[in-house]
């Protein structure tokens, strides 16, 4: 029988996540700009098209189009995009945002997700992800969401291994590029996020890593353990 769960007399809906800065140990994030990250983003990009294959945009044909685009995504009203630079080069290396931002009701996507080969399965890619779902949290939000393309295996991986749980498939959701999208849900509830946070905060430790960068424990070990 579904039953409904009373909300502690304190809550409010949450403000907006704002354009922010999220700094960590091995990569930043701040307000994604186009007269600031076009051209290192496209410079790491160029080669790269399958990198938007999941994406509802893309590729561009040039440094100049990409621009553009990342113009359109700083006018967005309804969405925060961050741009991702790794401590290691210091130059952007892909985005995210977030996304669907439901304030009264204490509930934001992640989404829009774009790694340049350079950062993807790196320490600061994982890192870049515990930034955006902490901040979050700590605004007091109370449903963190990842969705993706359920033929995406990859981004379906992905988000089990950040310790999103699954929750089903929406069929027809979605028309991205003129195709017809089953989306998969994921989501994180605020009641999850302190252990969450704490296998994070154990993985990205230093101790975790040897003297070339590789892990000693993986992140779903470390979960696990906080279950």
């Amino acid at each position: 029988m579904p039953t409904t769960d009373p909300l502690p007399l304190d809550w409010k809906p949450v403000p907006l996540p704002g354009q922010v800065t999220l700094r960590g140990r091995t990569v930043t994030l701040e307000p994604l700009d186009a007269e600031r990250h076009a051209a290192a983003l496209w410079k790491a990009l160029q080669g790269h098209d399958e990198v938007w294959n999941w994406l509802a945009d893309g590729p561009y044909a040039s440094e100049a189009a990409l621009s553009v685009a990342i113009k359109e995504k700083q006018a967005q009203t309804d969405a925060v995009f961050l741009a991702i630079v790794p401590a290691a080069t210091g130059q952007v290396a892909g985005y995210a945002s977030y996304m669907r931002i439901e304030p009264v009701h204490g509930v934001v996507e992640v989404g829009n997700i774009l790694l340049a080969p350079s950062l993807q399965r790196t320490t600061a890619a994982t890192e870049a992800m515990f930034l955006m779902a902490s901040h979050i949290f700590a605004q007091g939000y109370r449903r963190y969401e990842w969705k993706c393309n359920a033929l995406n295996l990859p981004s379906r991986r992905a988000a089990e291994r950040l310790g999103f749980t699954f929750e089903g498939i929406f069929r027809q959701h979605m028309v991205v590029k003129g195709q017809s999208r089953d989306t998969a849900w994921f989501s994180m509830l605020d009641s999850e996020w302190p252990a969450r946070k704490q296998a994070f905060q154990a993985w990205l430790a230093l101790e975790n890593f040897d003297s070339e960068g590789r892990q000693r424990q993986s992140l779903s070990q470390f979960l696990t353990m906080s279950s």
